[in-house]
């Protein structure tokens, strides 16, 4: 009997811990249209809002100081390193899906609504930008 209680409460515990995936930590960015790691994003949550900040440039062919010089918002002429491009995302009910903000991409300066969805038990986040009926998916693989 107390074999069958202790099994039943890892069973519970895990249950638990699955339904709580979170985007919050580091991710590595993986182009969608060559498959080649970009980047670091370090998400955070902020009152139930994430966002998400680019720590570190992996791509080879970054330039040093590299600025959003496509950018039409404040961060027009920033330096990518350490720029915000994730905002204003809120997990919707019921659903490990996050989604109510946009994305930045820094190399062509647009800003697409997005949503983030971990999947495979949070070790990767699909990340959906739209503009009108376009959209583009991208999974990041977790850091930590």
């Amino acid at each position: 009997m107390l074999r069958h209680l202790t099994a039943l409460a890892a069973c519970l515990f895990c249950a638990s811990a699955m339904a709580q995936v979170s985007p919050v930590g580091l991710w590595k960015t993986i182009d969608d249209k060559d498959g080649t790691v970009k980047s670091e994003i370090r998400i955070v949550e902020t009152n139930g809002v994430i966002s998400g900040k680019v720590e570190r440039i992996l791509d080879p062919e970054a330039k040093p100081g590299e600025k959003c010089i496509e950018c039409t918002d404040e961060r027009k002429d920033q330096p990518i390193l350490g720029m915000e491009i994730l905002r204003g995302l809120r997990k919707t009910d019921g659903k490990d899906v996050w989604e109510g903000g946009n994305v930045l991409d820094p190399k062509n300066g647009k800003i697409y609504r997005a949503t983030v969805t971990p999947i495979e038990g949070g070790h990767k986040l699909q990340l959906r930008g739209y503009i009108a009926f376009f959209y583009r998916t991208q999974t990041w693989i977790r850091v930590q």
